[in-house]
């Protein structure tokens, strides 16, 4: 029979009425002629409470021990929902990553997925179970319990639908899809019904949060097919899939927008090489990341250099980068938190000329002053005032989408 992946989130398993509507759209899913391997995540409460009960203890706790303790959150979830599916009368093969085994690296809760043994599951699947995986969760090569990041919950799922050859990987969200915009933003947003990896991955890396980046990337690599659905209707979602010659590369595929970056700008640094490698090494060496940078020359032999971090990061990054200044007797360091990223994602923008231009002219038409800039081939982000972020989006929605004479990518 067709093998299904399925990935349910900690929302939709936070109670025990979510619990048994689980159970029951798997088990429908199973009556339909499917074998089934089901991937859980815990609630995010639950494992944060779980975090501030290991730093009660020891604020810096050894990553082993903190792995260990986090990763009894998933184990429950998939306890309490193989109950519930025998409960109903079918029968449930629960497993902790170990037991599978999911080998990892040794990354203390952010572990990455090295292979999958499918040996157990595929026994399994063959004696009429339905699996169900605690899906945040592996085993290093020196027999530790390792952990998923938190943002990387969905790659567990795509990870067993590669070493399955499953059919079909749904990913189940808060969202019945992904959408042109974000629809709490702009009401025209429309509800996609299919994408190409590429673009997902540059809405996922912009700000959509409805499937993770990492998650994504695997499914690119192991050419997985993804499914992202709602787990609160039965309403069709978005397909992810790889590019292909019948598909309609509609010019701007959505719009996406990031709240959570900063900036910092370095004023007066002397113009010459190696200025901004010292200066950005110094933050990498720290584990810290840039995004956009741009650096222009003042005056005087002098140039200033600004690029974005993550807010949550924009403390240590500004102290790191005011030492490396004064080294340097830069004139000044300024850090802004008031900023987003607004960008644009799409596979026909390979083809076409003048995107740039065209985003650039409706936002200055509504005074929207752009003071950074990135791009890929598929993508540009800006960065602007943070209270300019929604007026941007919607914008940019009806120069793109709207005003687009192509909508077979999208939802009636």
């Amino acid at each position: 029979m067709p093998i299904v992946v399925q990935k349910y989130g900690g929302n939709a398993l936070c109670s025990r009425e979510g619990i048994l509507k689980v159970a029951q759209r798997i088990i429908n899913t199973y009556n339909s002629g499917n074998d089934l391997v089901v991937a859980v995540s815990a609630p995010r409460e639950e494992t944060g409470r779980l975090v501030e009960i290991s730093k009660e203890i020891l604020s810096d706790a050894d990553g082993k021990i903190h792995d260990l303790i986090i990763s009894t959150a998933d184990q429950l979830v998939a306890g309490k929902l193989s109950l519930a599916l025998t409960s109903l009368g079918y029968k449930a093969s629960p497993y902790l990553g170990w037991q599978i085994p999911m080998r990892t690296d040794s990354t203390t809760s952010r572990t990455v997925i090295q292979s999958i043994d499918p040996t157990k599951i595929r026994a399994d699947i063959n004696h009429g179970s339905i699996v169900i995986v605690a899906g945040q969760q592996g085993i290093d090569a020196k027999g530790n319990i390792t952990t998923l990041g938190r943002d990387d919950e969905d790659t567990a799922a795509v990870a067993l639908a590669a070493a399955l050859q499953a059919d079909d990987c749904e990913i189940y969200t808060d969202v019945d899809g992904i959408y042109t915009a974000d629809p709490a933003v702009c009401a025209e947003a429309l509800k996609m019904e299919r994408l190409t990896y590429d673009e997902m991955l540059e809405l996922s890396r912009a700000g959509t949060l409805a499937v993770q980046t990492c998650a994504v990337e695997y499914a690119m690599k192991h050419n997985v097919e993804l499914h992202i659905r709602s787990a609160f209707t039965e309403e069709p979602g978005t397909l992810v899939t790889k590019e292909e010659n019948d598909m309609d590369a509609s010019v701007v595929t959505g719009i996406a927008y990031d709240k959570s970056e900063a900036k910092i700008a370095v004023i007066g640094i002397p113009d010459k090489p190696g200025v901004a490698a010292k200066i950005l090494t110094a933050l990498a060496k720290d584990d810290i990341s840039v995004d956009m940078i741009v650096q222009n020359v003042s005056q005087a032999g002098l140039a200033d250099l600004t690029f974005s971090v993550k807010k949550q990061e924009l403390s240590r990054a500004h102290a790191i980068t005011r030492e490396i200044a004064d080294e340097l007797q830069a004139k000044n360091v300024v850090a802004d938190e008031r900023i987003c990223k607004v960008s644009i994602v799409g596979i026909g923008m390979r083809s076409h000329a003048g995107v740039a231009a065209r985003m650039f002219t409706a936002l200055a038409y509504n005074n929207i002053n752009i003071q950074m800039i990135s791009t890929s081939d598929i993508k540009i982000s800006v960065a602007i005032e943070e209270k300019y972020t929604e007026l941007a989006v919607r914008i940019l929605h009806e120069t793109f989408i709207q005003d687009s004479p192509s909508k077979s990518i999208y939802a009636n």
